[in-house]
């Protein structure tokens, strides 16, 4: 069962960070279905100002295996070795941000990170669609796109940014 059905809009706990408003700007006049791209040193530079909240939506084996952000909330958009969309993304989400401190009904940015920044726009437009009026995608993820090799982390991603990492 999908646990992520329409509520109303959340208020949000403070106004949105003057780069993200011109973002989701953007992205209401683009039609997008949440609230715009962030790169990821922005994203780092607010998830560490307590701006927003980054949410990791890699699979706990890509978390595990691959690498994570330290203090990053984890709400799987999809699991297995097949990346089945995973039911419980909104349960996950919501006890993420009942994890991180943030009133039920209320909400901050959501920057969403996945390996590409191909599942965290999903997620992103998933968490909109369920009620969180600022979700963003952090774009590169978390590895970056595939170069001529096709290998990840050589050509851009949080990863190869330098950005706060850990292996579990």
């Amino acid at each position: 069962m999908d646990t992520l059905t329409p509520l109303p809009p959340r208020a949000l706990i403070e106004p949105l960070p003057a780069p993200l408003a011109a973002i989701a700007t953007r992205a209401r006049a683009q039609g997008l279905g949440f609230a715009g791209h962030v790169d990821p040193a922005q994203a780092w530079a607010l998830f560490h100002a307590g701006q927003a909240l980054l949410v990791d939506v890699r699979s706990r084996a890509e978390r595990h295996f691959v690498g994570r952000v330290p203090g990053a909330a984890a709400a799987a958009w999809a699991e297995g070795l097949s990346l089945e969309r995973n039911p419980d993304f909104g349960l996950e989400l919501e006890a993420a941000l009942a994890a991180a401190g943030v009133p039920e009904g209320r909400s901050l940015p959501l920057l969403m990170l996945c390996r590409s920044g191909v599942r965290s726009i999903r997620a992103a437009e998933a968490a909109t669609a369920s009620g969180h009026p600022a979700a963003f995608n952090v774009l590169e993820g978390f590895e970056g796109a595939l170069d001529e090799r096709r290998q990840r982390g050589h050509r851009d991603g949080w990863r190869r940014l330098g950005l706060p990492w850990e292996q579990a």
